[in-house]
């Protein structure tokens, strides 16, 4: 009977660590503390990716066309629009709500990164740039907008 009822609690133990993983999800609508863009972090196949799907100024204040990816250090790149760019890829679920292994394009420097994303709350993560090892590097605080 004590093995029943250890086997049950352990069960449920688990069952409620699933859960959680599966609430703490990045999947959605997100912002950063500056508010310049909303970002949606969505399923690439069996990984996650985002792509910028809002920008509080969408378009070059100099021409007045929509923001470009002018700072790319491919040339062939520079015309692609802001809006709907692809900045992250290849984000696989870690452990603990973190999702590793990811890259992040910086369209404002042309610069890409080593990243993570970890759920802090179901509305926070931390997202962390990072070159080399990721105890040296940047963390903003996302936001859910929805």
């Amino acid at each position: 009977m004590k093995k029943l009822l250890f086997l049950l609690v352990v069960l449920a133990l688990a069952g409620s660590r699933l859960a959680s993983a599966q609430t703490l999800t990045p999947l959605g609508v997100w912002t950063d503390a500056e508010k310049k863009a909303t970002f949606e972090i969505y399923k690439c196949g069996d990984k996650l990716c985002g792509k910028i799907v809002g920008l509080t100024v969408p378009n070059d204040p100099a021409t007045g066309k929509p923001k470009t990816d002018t700072p790319n250090p491919n040339p062939k790149l520079r015309n692609r629009p802001r809006l709907g760019l692809v900045f992250m890829e290849g984000f696989k679920y870690d452990d603990d709500d973190k999702w590793d292994d990811g890259k992040i394009y910086d369209p404002e420097t042309g610069k890409t990164y080593s990243c993570y994303m970890k759920m802090k709350t179901v509305n926070t993560m931390e997202v962390k740039g990072y070159i080399g090892f990721s105890l040296i590097g940047q963390s903003r605080t996302w936001t859910r907008v929805k």
